[in-house]
């Protein structure tokens, strides 16, 4: 049994292949009287948008969304939303090549042993082109959560990390990397381009940040917010690591230096008020709840695994054969990622807000 459905109470089901005439999604759980048109989600679409710089692919798609269902008078309804966008610029010629063989590193191969069949134009349902359906989801997800701001951005490009004292929000949005670093966006420039010309591709990492996530949401064990983080985050297209907060890195850290130490915040109108942390190592997240520090997490996106250098393979008859795809690809699939990133980090925390308030009012 396929899964195509994420979400517990704000679920959403993708629906299409990448040359097929259309994909998109259904949103269901979605609260009524909510402000929702096409306008609300295609800026969203738009940042994810191929086409848009040398360093993407140069497949043209408008990625221009239909609401078909769930919205009347500009406002959802509480029933389904069915969203779709046309796929405009197929060129399915371009993989006649590889309709056999199978690319090392991609999931032609695994596809093939689960279903004995595959769409090789472009990868079907493993392609990055199914992520629009996810962003656009995600646009609705955000209306769920207007006390919530998330930021996604690249941190990493072929092993080149920003410096983090040169941190810039404002822009992220003026530069075709997503990046928050000026002198890494001028170096990741030289890199991305050098591995396109040599039909090479590079990894990448995506940090998320979401600021505003009140303490609270999640539960512990078997809906802990972090762990669907984690599976959302490892359900996108090209993605091999999930980190949350420290990751890694607080295995390498003792007790000490580990502990997110807090100190008496300031009073609310109430009496008590919010504790001030002094660190976050735990990515605003403990025992899967939230902890009213913003959310972070990082996701590695693998290289592009369709690329113009030969590889080693196989074919379904099982011979060797040595794979090359030409065809329009990402040298560096990482880089689109942040606009996923962000809209799995919305559809989680939707999700996990309307649990908390069918348990806790």
């Amino acid at each position: 049994m396929s899964m195509n459905t994420f979400g517990r109470v704000f679920r959403f089901t993708t629906w299409g292949e990448s040359h097929g005439p259309a994909l998109g999604a259904v949103v269901d759980g979605c609260p009524p009287l909510l402000e929702l048109n096409e306008a609300a989600i295609q800026p969203f679409l738009d940042a994810r948008r191929p086409g848009t710089s040398r360093f993407t692919t140069q497949r043209q798609e408008p990625d221009q969304v239909k609401i078909l269902s769930g919205v009347f008078e500009g406002k959802t309804t509480g029933t389904p939303i069915s969203l779709m966008i046309e796929n405009t610029d197929q060129r399915s010629k371009d993989y006649g090549e590889i309709a056999k063989a199978y690319r090392p590193g991609h999931a032609d191969y695994a596809y093939d042993a689960k279903y004995g069949i595959r769409d090789y134009r472009g990868g079907g349902r493993s392609s990055a082109r199914e992520t629009a359906a996810r962003v656009a989801a995600g646009a609705i997800a955000r209306l769920v959560i207007p006390e919530v701001t998330i930021t996604a951005y690249v941190s990493e490009i072929g092993g080149d990390a920003i410096d983090r004292d040169n941190l810039d929000y404002t822009f992220i949005d003026q530069n075709p990397f997503f990046c928050p670093d000026r002198l890494a966006a001028e170096r990741w420039e030289r890199l991305v381009d050098e591995a396109r010309k040599n039909g090479s591709s590079l990894g990448a990492v995506v940090e998320c940040v979401a600021s505003g996530v009140p303490a609270g949401w999640g539960a512990p064990i078997y809906a802990k917010l972090d762990a669907d983080l984690a599976a959302a985050m490892m359900g996108i297209n090209a993605t091999k690591a999930v980190e949350i907060g420290d990751g890694f890195a607080a295995a390498r850290l003792t007790g000490e230096q580990n502990a997110d130490e807090m100190r008496p915040g300031e009073p609310g109108p109430e009496g008590r008020g919010a504790p001030e942390f002094l660190a976050n190592h735990a990515g605003g997240i403990v025992g899967g709840i939230s902890t009213g520090q913003p959310v972070v997490c990082r996701v590695a996106f693998k290289p592009t695994s369709s690329i113009l250098t030969p590889r080693k393979s196989i074919n379904s008859d099982g011979e060797a054969v040595d794979v090359r795809t030409k065809g329009r690809h990402d040298p560096c699939v990482g880089i689109r990622g942040a606009p996923v990133v962000e809209a799995m980090m919305a559809l989680v925390l939707a999700d996990h807000k309307l649990l908390h308030r069918a348990q806790c009012g």
